[in-house]
Order: structure tokens, then sequence, then C-alpha cells
């Protein structure tokens, strides 16, 4: 065994270094808190080739003084600390000397510096250990230049990696900056690119205000601001405290201070992904998950398709928060992170709700009308409130903001009331309250709504037999869960709703099938002498018992209610019971029959030794094991792709032997000894999709007048880089590149196709989808719809009888596709039946 020795410095300096700088947006950041460290109010950060040739950052700062030329790049070499408790107090973005060492051993660095105490500049040239080589009198005003030629170049593998992705490299660094582009208030921040011999490129810039909201409209332009709310916080609320397992009595108070933006609940105004979203505790860019998690949470409450733009900085005293967790310092440690999260929801909520009740109705008010005994009760609008009793209604002004507790109001019928959840009771107002006009649908006839009169009917249409449950009488059953009620005296009787036990199977899951169902065809309130309405009357019913009271049509279904009671000694191989007068199913009739099975000891030896002598011979092939597992059950749908993409391979498709067509829907085919079910309609979809996709160029329709799109310089840049894959997309722009930021780009045709139309919002998605795979052939999803919608329409339907050369050319088309396992819509194409080596044979 070898003897335990320490690493040589050389080599743990290398180790070390690419552990603290691992992408572009590290490199790039790591500079950029240097000068905010600094006390730069101008920093400028220029790209060549996106970052692949050279990274560099100039600021005005204070300047690094002579005698600090040495150790500027030494590792752990820093002005910030002098021993481990500084930590709890440090206030600036870097603090442990290990970026600048890190950038050495990665990169060829050098540095331009002047120095608030010098008259002239100095450029520093550094080896890659972070040893001072080269120290030369150099031109510059007061501030610092870094430089890092070649980025990651000394790790051959990395560095193939670096320059093989570095179009998501620079959209993950310049969504980094964007960070401290909002929250570096007082400083002017830009960066550019210049892409081989071209004109550099403007990429963000801000103006230096002392205004986060100022900042945010700098970078993603006045639209986006348009859509934002300003933080308000708030206490938690009781509830929440209970949520996250807190103690009222315990929590500190004002231990946090949040403040930002975030976006409206409104559907439209959130974005399509969660790529503009800023965290920052005491001013440091960072990714809270639980925090970002809880906010996208709450933002799903009221938009549960889109996500919100945030931009939050939670301040918090210094002694509570722990930096020192990752080398990039982006995963934090917070004291009472439990009490964040529960300010977090309830100020979310409490925005939210603010906001998202109301809705602006316009209506026409209608005169009031006396109404009568005999005619229907006036039903209020949506617009108007619902009258107390013996109020007139109150008008409201047109476009009023009616809430939604308000809303629900107006809409629900104050004619029905529960007084629990066993009994059921009509009640009525003493004025003519308000009804629905759907409550006409919900019985399925003409309602007569309740009026001042004692008692009202409500006429139902019968439907078929009565003694069968009709869906009337189910529906009055669902809507009013009517129990078993009884009748004292033959007036009530008649006016009562008859009750009996028909045998008839009820789907509703709240009723079995031994409740009762409604036979009369009249539904009558029970009244007494004064004029109004017994609080909490009942409706009596009356329980049939016989067969003679309750007539059963014989197409009823039968429903087995009640297991029959047969003596021992009555019991044979065919004997009919006859029905009890407490059952309520016809007579049944049990018969056997006496089946012979014949079994033989020398035939079950024989079936086993063939069975063992299969299994022999499959272990000796090639192939022994099964390759399709999965059941075609909807739950093993992905299962099931993982095993078609594993086994079957593109040339596969054409080797396959056509067995015929099942039920004019599906194609069984046979591949060695795999027989397989293939979709029709689904496999010609998706190839017909797919055709579209890839050579359907839409046709544009041009604009009266170029519109202004306002998108951010980074997406500005997507675009021009892509304006190809855009113009195959049918949309057509105008670049101006000599223009300002933010107006490079205008719109001047739109694609249009039939009844689809598209327009900026497809625009700005398509970017996004760009910016993680750049210069693929992409389309936004509401292309993608319509083409799924159009392939739907010409491909083979379920129905239609095919010959075996046309499904052969549907198997053909199946081998030609990328993705063959699923049609647009996601419906699978393609199953695994059976395989037949595991049949067992007789």
């Amino acid at each position: 065994m070898l003897a335990i020795k320490a690493i040589d410095k050389h080599s743990v300096h290398q180790i070390c270094s690419g552990q603290v700088v691992l992408t572009l947006a590290t490199a790039v950041k790591e500079l950029v808190e240097n000068s905010v460290d600094a006390g730069a109010t101008n920093i400028d950060v220029r790209l060549k080739e996106c970052g692949a040739e050279l990274v560099e950052v100039s600021d005005n700062g204070k300047g690094v003084e002579e005698a600090n030329f040495e150790g500027l790049t030494l590792k752990h070499h820093t002005s910030k600390l002098r021993d481990f408790s500084d930590l709890i107090h440090v206030e600036t973005f870097g603090f442990r000397g290990e970026a600048l060492s890190s950038l050495c051993a990665l990169s060829n660095l050098s540095v331009v510096t002047c120095h608030e105490s010098s008259q002239v500049g100095t450029k520093l040239v550094f080896d890659h250990k972070g040893h001072l080589v080269q120290q030369s009198p150099n031109p510059r005003q007061q501030g610092t230049t870094v430089s890092l030629q070649q980025l990651f170049y000394t790790l051959p593998v990395r560095h193939k990696e670096f320059q093989r992705n570095i179009k998501k490299e620079y959209a993950k660094m310049i969504h980094v900056l964007q960070s401290y582009c909002i929250i570096s208030t007082g400083v002017r921040i830009t960066c550019s690119n210049q892409n081989g011999q071209g004109k550099r490129s403007t990429v963000l810039s801000t103006s230096g205000s002392q205004s986060m909201r100022d900042n945010i409209g700098a970078i993603f332009g006045p639209k986006q601001l348009q859509s934002l709310l300003p933080f308000q916080q708030v206490s938690p609320a009781e509830n929440v405290i209970e949520e996250y397992g807190l103690k009222d009595a315990d929590l500190p108070k004002q231990l946090f201070t949040i403040t930002g933006f975030v976006s409206r609940g409104e559907h439209g105004v959130g974005r399509s992904a969660t790529d503009r979203q800023f965290f920052f505790i005491n001013n440091r860019p960072c990714d809270p998950l639980k925090v970002t998690k809880l906010v996208n949470e709450v933002y799903h409450m009221y938009n549960r398709h889109q996500y919100p733009f945030v931009a939050l900085n939670i301040a918090v005293a210094s002694e509570c928060v722990d930096v020192n967790v990752t080398p990039d310092k982006r995963q934090i440690f917070l004291q009472e992170e439990k009490l964040l999260l529960a300010i977090l929801k309830t100020s979310l909520i409490n925005m939210y709700e603010a906001g998202v009740n109301k809705i602006s109705l316009n209506y026409t008010p209608t005169p009031s009308t006396n109404t009568t005994t005999s005619e229907i009760c006036q039903v209020v609008s949506s617009n108007d409130k619902v009258p107390e009793p013996g109020e007139e209604p109150v008008r409201q002004t047109p476009k009023s903001s009616l809430n939604l507790a308000g809303l629900k109001a107006a809409f629900s019928s104050s004619s029905f009331s529960s007084s629990s959840g066993t009994k059921s009771s009509v009640t009525k107002a003493s004025n003519c309250a308000p009804t629905q006009k759907t409550l006409q649908s919900f019985f399925k006839g003409t309602v007569k709504a309740p009026n001042c009169t004692p008692s009202a009917k409500f006429p139902l249409k019968p439907t078929k037999d009565l003694g069968k449950c009709s869906p009337v009488g189910k529906s009055v059953l669902d809507g009013f869960r009517y129990g078993t009620m009884s009748s004292d005296t033959d007036s009530e009787r008649d006016s009562a709703v008859s009750i009996c036990d028909t045998s008839v199977e009820l789907s509703s899951p709240d009723l079995s099938a031994d409740k009762p169902c409604v036979k009369d065809e009249t539904l009558e309130e029970t009244s007494d002498n004064s004029h109004g309405v017994p609080e909490d009357p009942e409706l009596k019913t009356e329980r049939c018992t016989s067969n003679e009271d309750c007539p059963v049509s014989p197409d009823a279904k039968r429903a087995r209610t009640e297991k029959p009671h047969v003596p021992t000694e009555h019991k044979s191989e065919n004997k009919c019971f006859e029905r009890s007068s407490s059952m309520v199913d016809a007579p049944v009739c049990l018969q056997r029959r006496t089946v012979p099975l014949q079994f033989s000891f020398h035939k079950l030896a024989g079936k086993v030794k063939r069975l063992e002598d299969q299994k022999k011979q499959k272990a000796s092939d090639d192939l022994c094991y099964r390759r399709f597992r999965a059941k075609i059950l909807p739950g093993e749908n992905q299962s099931a792709e993982d095993e078609l993409k594993k086994e079957i391979s593109k040339d596969m498709f054409k080797q396959m032997e056509i067995i015929g067509q099942f039920n004019l829907g599906f194609i069984i085919t046979k591949l060695n000894s795999d027989i397989f079910m293939i979709d029709q309609h689904a496999t010609d979809e998706k190839y017909n999709f797919e055709m579209l996709q890839q050579h359907t160029v839409l046709q544009g329709q041009k604009l009266i007048a170029p519109q202004k799109l306002h998108l951010p310089a980074v997406s500005e840049n997507i675009l021009i880089e892509n304006i190809e894959i855009f113009r195959k997309n049918g949309f057509e722009f105008l670049v101006d590149e000599d223009a300002q930021v933010m107006e490079r780009v205008k719109l001047v045709s739109l694609p249009t196709s039939k009844n689809w139309t598209f327009g900026p919002a497809d625009i700005e998605e398509l970017i996004f989808m760009l910016s993680d795979s750049p210069g693929v052939m992409c389309r936004p999803s509401r292309v993608r719809q319509m083409f799924a919608s159009r392939a739907c329409r010409k491909s083979v339907m379920i129905g239609t009888a095919l010959s075996v050369s046309e499904m052969k050319k549907l198997l053909v088309h199946m081998g030609e596709i990328e993705h063959p396992w699923n049609c647009p819509h996601g419906r699978p194409t393609m199953r695994h039946l059976a395989n037949l080596d595991i049949i067992s044979k007789d």
C-alpha cells in the first residue's frame, strides 16, 4: 500500500481552481464583483466570440496600489478578511482571495490598473501560478481592466466542451450579469460582444440609476415594467404560521425586510418559463431554492399556466447569514428560514387577492316591477346585488367593480338551503327571492320558481316508466338528497312525493342501489296555514313495500339489494327462490351444472418437461431476456416508450411483416418472434406532422407600418443571429444596426395561415427556445398546434380499410421520422403485444 503524502502545491492549485471557476458566467461574475467592491460606478464588459477568445472587464474603481501587485493573484490573498470571525460581518462580494488566482490557472490573465494616488497606469502579466512575471507602464485613467484570453485552455476536455457549448454558456452568463445589473443601483454596467471582424454589438446596458425599477426597465424594456407590482411586505398570517410550525410568541420581529417587484397575477402578463427570476440576500445574487419554489407555487394559485417575473431583495442581519457555502456563493444558509417563507407567502397572497377578485362588467339597469303570486320572481342579473328582504334592489353604475363574493351571492339560489348533511329543507323568503335561470335546466323541465304563495309546484316532464329512476329523479336526488320520510294523513300523502324501492342501479357515488328514487311526476312543498314557509320543513314521503304498489318495468336492471335467506333443507341444484315481501327484485332462478374435469399426472409431467426443455433452449440462445415487459396501460406509457427506443431501430420498420388489420384501426405486424400493434391514425399523423414541421414555410402578411418590439438587447442579438429561422416561421424584420438598443429590430411581416394568426408573443417564445438551442430549427407552440391540427385532419382515419401496400407504406414512414412513438397530441403509435417464443406450446 502506498504511503499517504501531501499533494504538491502546483497540483492542488490546478485542482481547486477548476472547482472555483466552472463556467463563463462564473468568470465574468467574479470580475464584475471585484469592480463593484472597488467602488466603481461604471463597469464595461467586452467579449470576443461570446467569450471564447477574450473576456475583458474594465471599471473606474479605486485601482490597485503598487504594494499589492505581487499578492493580487496569489491564492487566499485578500484585503477583506484578517481572521475567521470577520466572515460574520463581511459585506463585500468577494472575500476569499480565490477568483483571480483561479483565473490565472485557467487562462492567460493580464491586468492594467491605475490607483487614485498614481499618475500613470501599470500593465501586469501573471503566470498560471499567479506570480507576477511582467510589469510595465501603461496609460490609463483611474480604475482597473482585467483581460482573460483563451479561458479553460489549460484543461483540454473542459475547453473543448466550452467551445462546443459556447452559445449556451454565453446565454447563462447574460442571465447572471442581468442580476448584477438589477441590484447594483448607482452603477452603470454595459456588456458588448464582437463576433469575428464584425461590428461590436451591445448586449446589456444600464444607466446607473438609483432605482431597481429603472434598472429593470433598462434591461427588459418598458413593457416589462407595465406588468409589475411592487412587493408589499406584511406580517405572516396565523394559518401560515401554523402551516410552517412556528410559534407566534417566539418569532423575532422585523428580522427580514423584503423589497422588489413581482408580476401581476392576470393571465398574459407572466412568462412562459422561469427565465426572469432574480433573488438577492443583502444585495447578493443567489439561488434560494425554497424561496423560488414558494413564489412560483403562490403565483400558480392565480395564474396556473405562467411563471412570474421576480426581483426580490431580502435584507437581514449579517450574523444570520452564511454565504461561505459553495465556491460560487450562490447557495446561502439563513436563520429563521421558515419565518421568511411565511412572510413571503402571506405577502404575496395579500397582493394577489387584492387584485384578482375584481371584474369589470357592463349592464343596462332594468326597472323593478312588482310580482304577483302567479308570476315568476324576477331573476337578479349578475351585475345587481342581491336585495335583502324588504329592500329595493341597489342600482349600480355601468362598469362597476364587483368582487367574487358578491358575484357568487348574486348567482346563489336562496330558495333552497340545506340545514344538515342528511336532512334537506326547502325554504322561502318572505319576499320574492332571486333564483337561478339554470334551475330550469337542472330539472330538465319547466320549473316554476318559488313565489310569495305558501306552496309552489315544480312540474317535471315524465320519462319512460314511472317506476324507473329517470334522469330527472336522479337530478333531484343528487341535488337535494331526499331521505326516506313518512306521511301521517291522506291529504299530506297526496301532496307528498311517493318514493319506492325500484331495482335501478344508480351511477351517482352518493346513492346506493337500495336508496329510494322519485316515482311521482310532481314535487310539492308542504305548507301550513300561515303565508310563510316553516324554517325547516321536511318533504313527507311514503315507502312502498309490495310489487303491486310499485310496478317495475320489465326492462329495468336488476340490482342485488339484499341476499335472500334460504333454509338449508330447501337448497337444491335447480331451485327457484320465491321473492319475500321485503325484497324488491323479481324472482331469480339459479341453475347449476356439473362439468367433469379430466386430469392426468402423466400429461402434467409431460408439460412440465417441455417447459424445462424450452427454458434450457432459451438459456443457450444469445437473447436470453424478455425485451418488452410494459403493459398496455396509460400508466405504463413511459416505460413502454423506453423499451421501444432501446430495442427498435429505424431500419427495423422496413423488416416488419404485415399480419393484417385489426378493427379497421390497428395494423398487426411481426418482427422475428415479436408481435406489435400499430395505430394507423396516430402513426400517419406523426409522419405528416414532422413533414409539416420540416418543410412548411409560413407566408407572411405585410404590416402597414413597421412595429417596434422593444426587445431587450440580448433578445435582439438572438433574433439577429437566427433571423433565417424566424423567416421560415413567417416573421420578417427590419434590422438597423446603428439604432439604439431595444430599437434595432422592427417587425414588418407576420405569419398568417387560414384562421391562424401570430404575433409578438410567439416571437418572444421563439427567442427563448433559441437561447437554449441556438441555430436549431424550432417552431412556436402555436405553430406546432396548427401543424398538429392539420396533420390530424389529413391522416388515415380509424375505420378506414387499408390494403397491404398502404399498411407497408405507413410502416416505412415510421422509420423516416425522428420520434415515431407518439402522435403530436400524445397518443401512442405502437405497442408490443406478445412474444411467440414465450407462449407455451401443446
